[in-house]
């Protein structure tokens, strides 16, 4: 149960494109909104919510502002009403991409979506077209500061798929339905230094490609995820 894991550098290359803190805030407060708004604003009731509020932990979200998005919703009525719409398709040298919005105007979303794939080498795919080379998984990845041996013994009674030692960290993979389980024991048993925390599309395999198309694609990735509408874009690239 050891190998190599995309998490840490995946972590550090996002960590670079959200330098911007505020927008990252603005878009997992509107999921926090969506989720609270469409079930129970109490999260230890809403398993939805719950992930969310896990995912802005991870981000060191403030917990005022995770508490001001939730309070929005409980106290806003009808409010703002957001839809959640997938796109699907592939940057330079066929990568695959699935790209999560919420929109309160699928024309503009579709528009932004369809002409930064465009002009950044891509393309706007079917639905179905990619979504099959991912799959939805709880992802957790601790900072490598804890005994590996001792983590192993305790994850080994916990209900998860894989667990990654990497060079500096240690990734655990859970079914959806069993994130919160295993977060939770992890915390109970000290585990709390987290890097990534979400439930999350995974890529059954990555591609490799050359530096000049990676660079293309790593560009396009941040035009998308710079958009205001994209929540969170997926993709199968070696990174």
């Amino acid at each position: 149960m050891s190998g190599h894991s995309k998490w840490s550098t995946i972590k550090r290359k996002k960590g670079a494109i959200d330098s911007e803190r505020s927008k990252v805030f603005q878009k997992i407060a509107k999921e926090l909104y969506v989720a609270a708004k469409s079930g129970d604003p109490n999260p230890e009731n809403n398993p939805s919510l719950r992930m969310v509020v896990e995912k802005a932990k991870a981000e060191n979200m403030p917990k005022t502002n995770i508490e001001s998005a939730i309070n929005k919703a409980k106290n806003q009525g009808v409010g703002e009403n957001y839809e959640h719409i997938r796109y699907e398709g592939y940057g330079p040298g066929g990568i695959a991409i699935m790209i999560d919005c919420l929109t309160d105007n699928k024309n503009r979303t579709a528009g932004f979506v369809r002409s930064t794939l465009t002009k950044r080498g891509g393309n706007l795919g079917t639905d179905g077209s990619v979504s099959y080379l991912f799959e939805r998984k709880g992802v957790i990845v601790l900072d490598k500061i804890y005994d590996e041996d001792k983590l192993m013994e305790d994850i080994l009674e916990l209900d998860i798929l894989d667990f990654i030692s990497d060079d500096d960290s240690f990734v655990i993979y859970t079914d959806p339905s069993k994130f919160i389980e295993v977060k939770d024991a992890l915390e109970k048993n000290g585990y709390n230094d987290f890097l990534v925390s979400e439930v999350t599309f995974v890529p059954n395999n990555y591609i490799s490609l050359d530096e000049e198309t990676e660079e293309k694609v790593n560009n396009l990735i941040e035009a998308l995820t710079d958009l205001d509408d994209v929540q969170s874009v997926y993709h199968n690239l070696e990174m």
